[in-house]
Order: C-alpha cells, then sequence, then structure tokens
C-alpha cells in the first residue's frame, strides 16, 4: 500500500507551494540584482566589447541561477512538506544499519 502523501491535503498543498513561490520571488529579485551588478562590473572592467557577450553573460549567469534556486526550493518543498518521508521503500528490511 502507498501511503499518502501529505501534499495530498489542498490545505498544505497551498501553503507549500505559496512558500515556494515566495522564494522564486525572492530569488528572481536576487538573480536581477546579481545579472545587473555583473554587467556593470565587466563593462568598467572591458568596456564596450559586444552587445552579444554581454546578453550571453546576463542569460547564463540569470538562466543558472534561477535552474539552481528552483531545484533547491523543490527539495525544501518535498522536505519541508513531509513528502519525502511518503515512500515505499523495497530496500527497507535490508538496511545492515538498524
Amino acid at each position: 500500500m502507498i501511503p499518502s502523501s501529505p501534499l495530498d491535503d489542498p490545505g498544505k498543498a497551498a501553503h507549500a507551494w505559496a512558500r515556494y513561490l515566495r522564494i522564486m520571488r525572492w530569488m528572481m529579485t536576487i538573480t536581477v540584482g546579481l545579472v545587473i551588478g555583473s554587467i556593470i562590473l565587466l563593462y568598467r572592467s572591458n568596456g564596450m566589447v559586444s552587445i552579444h557577450f554581454y546578453i550571453a553573460t546576463a542569460l547564463g549567469i540569470g538562466f543558472t541561477m534561477l535552474l539552481a534556486s528552483a531545484l533547491m526550493g523543490l527539495a525544501f518543498l518535498s522536505s519541508g512538506t513531509g513528502h519525502d518521508e511518503a515512500i515505499v521503500d523495497p530496500l527497507e528490511d535490508d538496511d545492515p544499519y538498524k
């Protein structure tokens, strides 16, 4: 029998997703600030190289930061709601450390 996840409850799921969206809004703000700061720093050190250089840098930093924060946010959501404990572990009886 598969145990039910705490995210099956609509109230808990709404609270968890609202928390996730709040984390993502903060990370979007931090990412935009970081991208602007890095573009300014690159312009001061290199001057006007090529607009494509600055676009690629902004997209690379922005995508990397947002992807990392989205994945970490999902890991926090899964762990914080108890969804990780609601699994069927076929190796539970084979654990030599219990």
